[in-house]
């Protein structure tokens, strides 16, 4: 065995169990809402070397890497059995996605990747990429996955490789190691992203938060977050789908904007986590937005505070794709504790911890968007002449 492939594979070794090993530190202060941390919970590094390396020093004598991982982001969350699992999207070098559980003891730090990538099975169109799952306990008792399913649009005119079709997929599983492919949901839209199963049934049947779309990136005409009902999972099919949170000029959701997890029960109302995208001269820009909908009636919008709840800081704004968080994983533990897993510039993954109480104060209490810059000044001249009345007794 050279000594060139040793000392590289021990070195590389030695680094890894020390990023895995390494704990994270909540940030001072914050915003009262949410904790951020120090450091990203998941990054390419945290990919085991295994799945980059050939360990054959003969085959492999400068311990070159040979499947390079280029991201892991945007997972999909649950917790089983007290232990926190990340079902993330890991992209290689070759741009393709794929399914991988990272799991933790504490849901903040020590993530580590299974030894194997999620085998998904194909239905009878394969999917050429594949990405951001949503991971839901039902009430029926699956966990089902819901992710983005993507194939080359055949309607593409020659010469364009970038076109493509977006739809919903599905599989279901009782363990996170053993997957059943469903067919993909049907709906009347042309391009399905960011669709999201409700945990609960509704008057009987599933419940789905969609993102109709006329284009790939384009929403057109229409956008929002969507509601439909379905009467089965197998073939699960949407024939009325309407808009529930709309699209709005000059807003952080403009452009469009999409349910991220599953929501959480709470006594209130349904607690959503979304994403808003607003146009600027550098390009896209993605933030999080929260927001309460009716218990009894999920599909009815009861509460919408103004602006994000997390927009991208400080080393979050540089990626692959810069100026972007996004989220489509969180976990609400039984003491009221969440953990709110958001992903920055299509690059690496972080949590902000927070809790049930905390969310609903901030989505009950904070304002909504008056839409106006007038309107915007009387809302804050409200709250500071409220506060020098309190600070000047």
């Amino acid at each position: 065995m050279s000594s060139l492939f040793e000392q590289r594979k021990q070195a590389l070794e030695a680094e890894y169990e020390a990023l895995i090993s390494r704990r994270n530190e909540k940030l001072p202060l914050g915003n009262g809402i949410y904790d951020r941390y120090r450091y990203p919970v998941l990054t390419a590094q945290h990919a085991p070397l295994v799945w980059k390396y050939d360990f054959n020093p003969e085959t492999n004598p400068f311990f070159m890497e040979r499947l390079g991982i280029n991201a892991a982001f945007n997972p999909g969350a649950i917790e089983l059995n007290g232990r926190f699992y990340l079902v993330a999207r890991v992209e290689g070098n070759d741009r393709k996605s794929f399914f991988a559980i990272a799991e933790s003891a504490n849901g903040t730090d020590g993530f580590r990747f299974w030894d194997h990538p999620v085998v998904l099975p194909e239905t009878e169109e394969p999917d050429v990429n594949v990405y951001d799952m949503r991971l839901v306990k039902h009430e029926d008792g699956w966990i089902y996955g819901l992710f983005c399913t993507e194939r080359k649009d055949p309607a593409a005119p020659p010469g364009d490789l970038s076109s493509a079709v977006a739809q919903c997929g599905i599989v279901r599983t009782k363990d996170l190691r053993s997957w059943e492919r469903l067919a993909d949901l049907k709906t009347k839209s042309n391009q399905q992203r960011n669709v999201v199963l409700h945990p609960e049934f509704v008057d009987g049947q599933y419940a789905f938060y969609t993102r109709p779309q006329d284009g790939f990136i384009d929403t057109g005409s229409g956008g929002g977050i969507g509601w439909g009902l379905s009467a089965s999972m197998e073939n699960a099919s949407i024939e009325n789908e309407v808009i529930i949170d709309h699209r709005q000029y000059h807003t952080i959701k403009e452009v469009k904007n999409g349910q991220g997890p599953a929501p959480i029960k709470t006594a209130k109302g349904w607690l959503h986590i979304a994403h808003g995208v607003r146009n600027t001269a550098a390009g896209l820009r993605y933030v999080l937005y929260a927001f309460l909908t009716d218990l009894n009636e999920p599909q009815k919008l009861t509460h919408a505070p103004g602006g994000h709840l997390i927009a991208p800081e400080g080393e979050e704004r540089v990626g692959d794709v810069s100026n972007v968080v996004f989220c489509n994983g969180v976990i609400a533990r039984e003491n009221g504790d969440v953990f709110l897993y958001y992903a920055s510039s299509d690059t690496r993954c972080h949590v902000a911890t927070t809790t049930v109480d905390q969310l609903l104060d901030y989505v009950l209490n904070t304002p909504e968007d008056p839409l106006r810059s007038y309107a915007c000044v009387q809302q804050r001249i409200a709250l500071i002449d409220k506060n020098l009345q309190l600070t000047s007794v």
